[in-house]
């Protein structure tokens, strides 16, 4: 089960450079429900989401390089690249809670999300964010990777 909350982003915190972060690349072959292919760093995967906005299943199976290439030429529109940056929850180093700083590429450049994952509801819905976070996306779907990847240029 993942549980998440995402926040648009205005303004990207001091040098999120100093950070670790993964190069990601998807696309995504249903988006209902959600089946997709990504590539973090030399890592790739096959994800299957079903519906839901804070809580959905979640499954991730590990897939070879050729298997990756294969499949994402099979990706029903827009392709996605980010950066990824692991930033640890300021207040919640206790908790091990990080914040996912997704840094867009074309054609999304100068979109930034960030999603934190939680063990659980109440510790969800008990998240104070940090005041560089913008607005609560959770509840809407316009911020799914899932449907930028539909969205018309």
């Amino acid at each position: 089960m993942e549980i998440e909350r995402k926040f648009l982003i205005h303004k990207l915190p001091e040098n999120p450079e100093q950070y670790p972060f993964h190069v990601m690349e998807q696309g995504y072959l249903c988006t209902a429900p959600v089946v997709r292919v990504r590539r973090s760093d030399e890592d790739f995967y096959l994800t299957y989401k079903s519906k839901g906005l804070l809580a959905r299943e979640e499954y991730n199976l590990p897939l070879t390089r050729e298997s990756y290439e294969h499949l994402k030429s099979k990706a029903d529109g827009n392709l996605i690249h980010k950066k990824r940056y692991l930033i640890p929850a300021p207040g919640y180093e206790a908790e091990g809670l990080t914040i996912e700083l997704d840094v867009f590429a074309a054609p999304f450049e100068g979109l930034f999300l960030a999603e934190v994952e939680f063990s659980c509801l109440e510790q969800a819905e008990n998240f104070i964010p940090p005041s560089w976070f913008g607005e609560d996306v959770t509840y809407s779907t316009e911020y799914h990777n899932s449907t930028l990847s539909q969205k018309k240029f």
